[in-house]
C-alpha cells in the first residue's frame, strides 16, 4: 500500500464514520473530506472545485427545478385523482398510491413526489381506519423503487452514469436503466401490496390525523366563464360527489339560500357554500371555475389599501409598508412536518419570530412519538418533528411554505392552473424525450427546460433557487473529486482486487452480488449519492481486473445505492414518515429487510440476463 492510498483509505474511512454518526449535515462531511483531500495533496489545488461543474450536478439541481414546477402547477394533484381509486379496500387503496409514488419519481424528485403524496396517504389510512405507517411506508418505499428506473429518477444514477462516461464508454442513456430497473421496481412494489405493508408495526400516534379538522366550509364565487355558469344545482352536486363534495348554502344579490332549489340556475358572481376535505377543495375550484369568496374578497381589499397607501404616501412618505393583515378570520389547528431539508432545523419558535411575523402559535411538538416538551417556544427543531400550529389558513400556508413544511391532518389548498400544468408537463416530456433519443445530453435538455419555465414564469423566479436541494448539489460536487482521487491513487484497485481474491475468489457472479450488497447496506446508513461516488470506483476496476462488462458492475452499484430500506436515516423519505408513522429507529428493518431480499434476488438474475458479464 502506498501513501497516497493510505491518505485516501483514511480520509473515506473518517469520511464514512462521518455520515453514519450524523452528527453533522452529509454535504458539511463531504466539503471537508475534499478539503482534506486537497490538503494532503491527492487532489490539485487547481481542480479542487471542479465537481460542481459535472453534468450530474447540473443535471440534479434542473430535475429539482423541473420537479417543482410540476408540483405548483397542480399536474400531480390532477394525476392523483385520476388515479388514486375514491371507494376501495386497503389493499388496492395502497397500491394505487404506491404504484403512483413510483411512477411520478422516476421523472421528478422522490422527495417531492413523497410530500405530495403524503396527505393523501393520511387520508387513506384514515378512511380505511389504518394506523398511519402502514399506509406512509409503502408509500416512502415505493417513491424510492421509482427511482431507480430512469436516469434522472435518483442521483446515484446520474453519479453512475458519470463514472461510465469518465471511463471512455460514454455516458448512459435515460432509459438504461429501465430494463432491469421497472422490473425490480415492480417486483417490490407488489410484494409490498400484496404482504409488505402487513409486515409494517401498527403504531397508533397521535402524530398523523389526531387534529383533524375535518371538512371546510367554504364560500366560492362562480367567475365569468366558470363551467358552473348555466347549470343547476344538480348537475353541479353531481360534479361534487366525484369529489365527496357538497353544496349546503347559496348567496344571490345578498340573499342567503341555505337549502336551494336543486333545479336553480347558477348564474355569474353566485357564491356558493360547499362543504369539502381539504384534499378535495383545490379540485372542486378548478374543476368548476370557482375563486374562494375570502381570495376575492383579499384582492379587493389589497386594491383598496394599494389606494389608500398611494394617498397616504403623498400625505406623508414615512407610511407604514410592513403592516402585516393576512385577511383571514378563522382559526384552526393544523399539523405541520418538518422536511430534511427545512430552514427551521436548527431554529426555534422564538428564532423565526412565528407570532409577530406570521401571527401564529406553536402549541406542540411531535418528536418520536413525544409530544409534551418542555420550554416549547425554545425548543430547537429538528428533522422529522410534527408541529401543531395554530392560526389563520393563509397564515399557516404562509409559512408552510417559506420553511418547507409539509401540512399533514389538513392540507393546503391548491387549485391547479389548467394553462401551467399543460405547459409544465409539455416541457418535462419534451425534455426526457429529447435526452432519451441522444439528441442533447440529459444536463442540456434538463437545463433547456428550467429555462423554459423560468422565461414563461411556471416557477417564480424568486422560486427556481429556492427548489434546489443546495446540500445535495454540495455532496455531489464535492465527492466527485474525492472519488476520482481513489481511482488515479489506486486505491480503487487495491479494494477490487481484495474484494476478488478474499471474498469472491474471482467468479464475477459473486462479485456482482456483493457489490450490490455492498452498497445497499451503505446506503442504508449514508447519503445513496456518497454511496455510488465511493462504489463505483471499486466497480470499474473489479471489472478491468476481471476482463468482464464493467456496465454490469456499475448497474449492480445503481442499483444497490438505491435501495435504502432499513433505517430512517438511509433516504429522506425514510426520514420524513418517521414522526407522523410513529416509528422507531428499529421499525423499518420487517419490510425493509425482505424488499432488500427481494431486490437481490431478482435483481443479480436480471442484470445478468440484460447487462451480461
Amino acid at each position: 500500500m502506498t501513501q497516497d492510498q493510505g491518505l485516501i483509505f483514511t480520509i473515506l474511512a473518517a469520511t464514512i464514520g462521518l455520515f453514519i454518526w450524523g452528527r453533522w449535515r452529509h454535504d458539511v462531511v463531504a466539503l471537508g473530506a475534499l478539503l482534506a483531500c486537497v490538503l494532503v495533496g491527492l487532489i490539485p489545488d487547481a481542480q479542487a472545485f471542479r465537481g460542481f461543474g459535472h453534468p450530474a450536478v447540473i443535471t440534479v439541481a434542473c430535475v429539482l427545478v423541473l420537479s417543482h414546477g410540476l408540483q405548483i402547477t397542480g399536474v400531480v394533484d390532477v394525476m392523483a385523482q385520476r388515479i388514486l381509486p375514491s371507494d376501495a379496500g386497503p389493499m388496492f387503496s395502497i397500491a394505487a398510491l404506491t404504484g403512483l409514488g413510483a411512477l411520478l419519481s422516476a421523472f421528478m424528485n422522490n422527495v417531492g413526489a413523497l410530500a405530495l403524496l403524503m396527505p393523501i396517504a393520511l387520508q387513506i389510512a384514515r378512511k380505511q381506519e389504518l394506523p398511519p405507517g402502514r399506509v406512509l411506508m409503502p408509500l416512502a418505499f415505493g417513491t424510492i423503487l421509482g427511482g431507480m428506473t430512469t436516469l434522472i429518477g435518483t442521483p446515484p444514477n446520474l453519479i453512475v452514469s458519470s463514472f461510465r462516461a469518465q471511463s471512455g464508454a460514454g455516458p448512459f442513456t435515460m432509459f438504461d436503466f429501465s430494463p432491469v430497473g421497472v422490473v425490480v421496481a415492480l417486483a417490490g412494489v407488489l410484494f409490498i401490496t400484496l404482504l409488505g405493508w402487513r409486515l409494517v408495526p401498527k403504531r397508533e400516534v397521535a402524530g398523523a390525523a389526531s387534529f383533524d379538522t375535518g371538512t371546510y366550509l367554504t364560500e366560492a364565487r362562480v367567475k365569468p366563464g366558470a363551467k358552473a355558469a348555466g347549470k343547476t344545482l344538480r348537475e353541479v352536486e353531481q360534479l361534487l360527489d366525484e369529489a365527496d363534495a357538497q353544496v349546503i348554502g347559496m348567496l344571490r344579490n345578498d340573499l342567503r339560500l341555505s337549502a336551494p332549489n336543486p333545479r336553480r340556475i347558477l348564474r355569474v358572481d353566485d357564491v356558493l357554500v360547499i362543504e369539502a376535505e381539504p384534499e378535495a377543495l383545490g379540485t372542486v375550484l378548478g374543476k368548476l371555475g370557482l375563486q374562494l369568496e375570502a381570495e376575492r374578497e383579499q384582492e379587493a381589499q389589497a386594491d383598496a389599501d394599494s389606494s389608500a397607501d398611494a394617498q397616504d404616501t403623498a400625505k406623508s412618505p414615512e407610511a407604514d409598508t410592513n403592516k402585516k393583515d393576512s385577511g383571514d378570520t378563522d382559526i384552526v389547528l393544523q399539523e405541520l412536518l418538518v422536511r430534511p431539508d427545512s430552514q427551521l432545523i436548527g431554529r426555534s419558535a422564538s428564532s423565526t419570530r412565528l407570532r409577530s411575523r406570521y401571527s401564529i402559535n406553536l402549541l406542540a411538538i411531535s418528536r418520536a412519538s413525544h409530544r409534551s416538551i418542555k420550554r416549547l417556544r425554545s425548543t430547537l427543531f429538528e428533522r422529522g418533528d410534527v408541529l401543531l400550529i395554530q392560526g389563520a389558513p393563509g397564515d399557516i400556508a404562509e409559512f408552510a411554505g417559506d420553511y418547507a413544511c409539509v401540512p399533514l391532518a389538513d392540507r393546503a389548498i391548491s387549485i391547479p392552473n389548467p394553462g401551467q400544468a399543460g405547459l409544465a408537463l409539455g416541457v418535462m416530456l419534451v425534455a426526457v424525450a429529447v435526452a432519451g433519443f441522444g439528441l442533447l445530453s440529459a444536463a442540456v435538455s434538463f437545463a433547456a427546460g428550467v429555462l423554459v419555465f423560468m422565461v414563461m414564469r411556471v416557477v417564480p423566479l424568486r422560486a427556481v433557487y429556492e427548489s434546489i436541494d443546495w446540500p445535495v448539489i454540495v455532496l455531489l460536487g464535492a465527492l466527485i473529486p474525492v472519488a476520482g482521487a481513489m481511482s488515479s491513487s489506486g486505491a480503487a484497485d487495491l479494494l477490487a482486487q481484495l474484494l476478488m481474491e478474499h471474498v469472491a475468489q474471482g467468479n464475477p457472479v459473486i462479485v456482482l452480488t456483493l457489490l450490490l450488497v455492498v452498497s445497499m447496506t451503505l446506503s442504508d446508513f449514508m447519503n445513496n449519492a456518497a454511496t455510488a461516488a465511493v462504489m463505483c470506483p471499486i466497480a470499474l476496476s473489479a471489472a478491468s481486473q476481471l476482463g468482464v462488462n464493467p456496465d454490469s458492475l456499475l448497474m449492480a452499484v445503481a442499483i444497490g445505492a438505491s435501495c435504502s430500506f432499513l433505517t430512517p436515516i438511509g433516504h429522506q423519505n425514510n426520514t420524513l414518515i418517521l414522526s407522523p408513522g410513529g416509528f422507531r429507529f428499529g421499525d423499518y428493518w420487517r419490510l425493509g429487510l425482505p424488499l432488500e431480499i427481494l431486490v437481490v434476488l431478482v435483481g443479480v438474475p436480471l442484470l445478468l440476463v440484460v447487462w451480461p458479464l
